[in-house]
């Protein structure tokens, strides 16, 4: 034991040597998880008061009736929304130079055929959508809003008298049968004798939402909102210690191409216990690395272990140890440093990207999201985020620590068998 910790001492003393590496191995993974929490919380504020970010939209009303002026102040009052009137070219180029997400061209006659397709399926009018094709997300929640308003707007000019009057003289000319006009007739008196004036005589009723929806947030504990910053903590910290990981493996290749690994094999040291240490001495810099990360995650930005401490400390320990024994593989299928830092690089982010450590996994397509279980990063990401905002009992960390350590041992092993001491 004496020797084995003569080894790591060795190693975490050339650590920190470098005192401006260290430096940034600790503060970069902070800074970086930090702004990525702030920019994909999609908020503003602190705590239960955060407001979500509303959507830029024109509304361009070439129509100028009741029913477009009610689409358009409906609209530019919802909380969602940042909607503002333009001009047809005007609102194009706003989405054509990203400055908006969605355009809403309310086209000349749309209120009178609106009103007129109210009750009937026959010729009802369009509504153009210029969208920007990157925000699909948000053309799809102004596609529901407006849906809202415009069958506020309709049916208030709908059970209007003058609306009535209009139904009931188109009703003259529309291709219907008479048992079908005589219903809608009926109806429409019904229509005019109930919504002619709304609620203590004022303006005419209008058709809503028969429901209200109550969100709630299910988190670890009601007083302890869901924050941002935990998913983004646990992809870069994830994601850095990879590359930690990866500078490991190649400053493995440097020594043995400096002939220091065939001056270790003239010691009574087995490969082994040589490749043992080094593995030690990784997984303890890695998990002190994600210790201190994750100390400032929760001093500054608030994320909390909810779940279980243990199974949190067990999870980081895990992926320290996967990280590094990682590392080692680098080293032995290497051949030169410089060949192999591209090719490590880009294998890492790759399983960064797929483990869910940019974006979370529920963004991928339903395939993808099984294919990744196969993913080291994707077990490291989900036990983290369980025992941080999600607050899930130990047991839910021993599949994510079960795992990780089995690819450990999977690296280490393979590892051993294609370790070289000497370079080519």
């Amino acid at each position: 034991m004496s020797t084995l910790w003569a080894v790591v001492r060795k190693d975490l003393q050339l650590f920190l040597t470098d005192r401006r590496a260290v430096l940034m191995h600790l503060v970069a993974p902070v800074v970086i998880a930090g702004f990525m929490g702030f920019v994909f919380s999609g908020s503003s504020g602190s705590g239960g008061d955060r407001k979500p970010s509303r959507v830029a939209v024109r509304v361009v009303d070439q129509d100028g009736s009741a029913i477009s002026r009610g689409i358009a102040a409906g609209l530019a009052a919802d909380a969602m929304l940042e909607a503002r009137p333009a001009a047809r070219e005007e609102a194009r180029e706003d989405v054509r130079r990203g400055r908006v997400a969605v355009a809403i061209v309310i086209p000349p006659g749309f209120g009178q055929a609106a009103g007129a397709a109210l009750f009937r399926p026959a010729g009802k009018p369009e509504i153009p959508l210029l969208y920007d094709p990157s925000h699909s997300a948000e053309r799809a929640l102004v596609e529901g809003l407006l849906t809202q308003h415009a069958m506020q707007a309709v049916s208030r000019h709908a059970f209007s008298p003058s609306g009535v009057e209009e139904q009931m003289r188109s009703l003259e000319d529309a291709p219907l049968e008479p048992a079908r006009k005589a219903a809608l007739r009926t109806l429409l008196a019904s229509a005019a004798a109930l919504g002619a004036t709304g609620p203590g005589g004022g303006a005419p009723a209008a058709m809503t939402l028969p429901y209200s929806v109550r969100a709630e947030a299910v988190t670890a504990s009601a007083q302890v909102p869901y924050s941002g910053y935990a998913h983004s903590f646990a992809g870069m910290s994830v994601q850095f210690i990879l590359f930690a990981g990866i500078n490991m493996g190649v400053a493995m290749l440097v020594d043995r191409q400096r002939g220091v690994w065939k001056r270790l094999r003239a010691a009574p040291l087995s490969k082994g216990f040589v490749l043992g240490a080094r593995t030690l001495s990784g997984a303890l810099i890695g998990f002190t690395t994600l210790c201190v990360v994750f100390a400032a995650a929760v001093a500054i930005f608030g994320v909390r272990v909810q779940g279980s401490l243990v199974g949190f400390v067990g999870v980081l320990a895990a992926f320290a140890i996967m990280a590094s024994t990682l590392g080692l593989l680098i080293a032995a299928l290497g051949r030169t440093p410089e060949a192999t830092r591209g090719v490590s690089i880009f294998a890492v982010l790759i399983m960064v990207m797929l483990g869910g450590a940019w974006v979370p996994t529920f963004l991928f397509p339903a395939w993808m999201q099984r294919a990744t279980l196969a993913v080291p990063t994707r077990w490291a990401v989900d036990g983290i985020e369980a025992m941080t905002w999600r607050g899930l009992p130990l047991a839910s960390a021993v599949p994510a620590i079960a795992v990780l350590l089995g690819f450990a041992v999977l690296f280490e092993a393979l590892a051993l068998l294609r370790f070289r001491w000497e370079a080519d």
